[in-house]
């Protein structure tokens, strides 16, 4: 399956039935009356958050999603049929944004979250609804209202844990595979991981779910190699998981590197907790190792923790600590729960 996190769809609302203008006509009944029924209302445009979705593929084959119009009123006070509603089934973390790609319109992060993108235009009335005293018999009936169309912007972003960084080749994809039971593509060339993987990675009983991104390279921000485009994929992460490699003979300059390709995003990547670890740490020897670690704790300024990927050397300890990380955040989003859900005092 194709992973696909950004498409254009265009929708309609269906527009209202219009009302009808009719008289009462039966045998021996005289001045029988205006009996006009009203137009159905139109169908309207939702987007709800779906569980089993974890792409946005289904909008490649299809970007026209027209809700159905109402049909006209009858005679003998009959009001029109409602047009049926049409519903657009995306994956959660999905956002939706207005044509000029900046305004949210709404952020699907709820598993059945329902909202309203193009509202159905109302039936117009029949001449039922004109009757007066003074007017007995109108010949007027009002048009239904039109549908509302619009064209919009389905943008995912995967609901993860943890997001992994690093340069290409850093080892994210092989941390990945030997944390869970996520197979993505391994090899010794850059850019191996073209599209987002997402991992459920357990220690100590508890699970958490990583996700992977394609490697930045400098001038990312600018579209160099992949871009930015797969950053948005972890603004949702309580950690950030920076791998460095070890063996590249650039360490410091790699740190650096994605440092200012977040800094250049933004999104708050910059602000979120974030661990470094010096990986494939099994092709050094101690002193390397040693080295290299206090070179960059140096430019780290805190912890830099020792692992690889390929034997398993640290992953435990790491998968600890990004536990804790998770943990507090949940915590600090409980409490800020609580303060919003508080009564007022004085």
């Amino acid at each position: 399956m194709k992973f696909l996190d950004l498409c254009k769809v265009y929708i309609r609302s269906g527009g209202g039935g219009g009302g009808s203008v009719s008289f009462r006509r039966e045998k021996y009944i005289e001045f029988g009356g205006p009996d006009g029924g009203d137009g159905g209302n139109g169908g309207s445009v939702w987007a709800e958050a779906v569980d089993g979705l974890n792409t946005l593929i289904d909008f490649r084959y299809q970007q026209h999603f027209f809700a159905h119009s109402g049909q006209p009123g009858m005679g003998q006070q009959r009001t029109g049929k409602t047009g049926e509603d049409i519903v657009l089934r995306v994956p959660v973390g999905t956002e939706i944004l207005d044509e000029d790609e900046e305004t949210v319109l709404a952020d699907m992060t709820e598993l059945g979250q329902r909202v309203q993108l193009a509202r159905g235009g109302n039936g117009g009335w029949g001449n039922l609804h004109f009757k007066t005293a003074t007017n007995q018999a109108p010949r007027r009936a009002n048009p239904g209202q039109p549908g509302v169309e619009r064209t919009i912007w389905l943008r995912l972003k995967l609901i993860a844990d943890v997001g992994l960084l690093g340069l290409p080749n850093a080892g994210k994809s092989t941390f990945l595979a030997a944390t869970s039971n996520a197979r993505p593509k391994i090899a010794d060339y850059p850019f191996t991981t073209l599209h987002p993987n997402l991992g459920v990675v357990g220690v100590d009983n508890v699970e958490f779910v990583v996700a992977d991104i394609p490697g930045l390279i400098e001038g990312a921000h600018e579209g160099r190699g992949l871009g930015d485009q797969f950053l948005g994929h972890v603004e949702r992460c309580a950690v950030l998981l920076h791998l460095v490699d070890g063996t590249s003979g650039t360490l410091i300059e790699d740190y650096h590197t994605i440092i200012n390709e977040l800094e250049a995003y933004g999104g708050g990547l910059n602000d979120k907790p974030r661990i470094t670890v010096l990986n494939k740490v099994d092709a050094l020897d101690a002193e390397e190792r040693e080295f290299l670690r206090d070179e960059l704790q140096k430019a780290v300024g805190g912890k830099v923790m020792l692992m690889s990927g390929v034997s398993k050397e640290g992953t435990v300890e790491v998968l600890r600590a990004l536990r804790a990380e998770i943990d507090a955040n949940r915590l600090r989003n409980r409490d800020a729960d609580a303060e919003e859900d508080a009564p007022w005092r004085p």
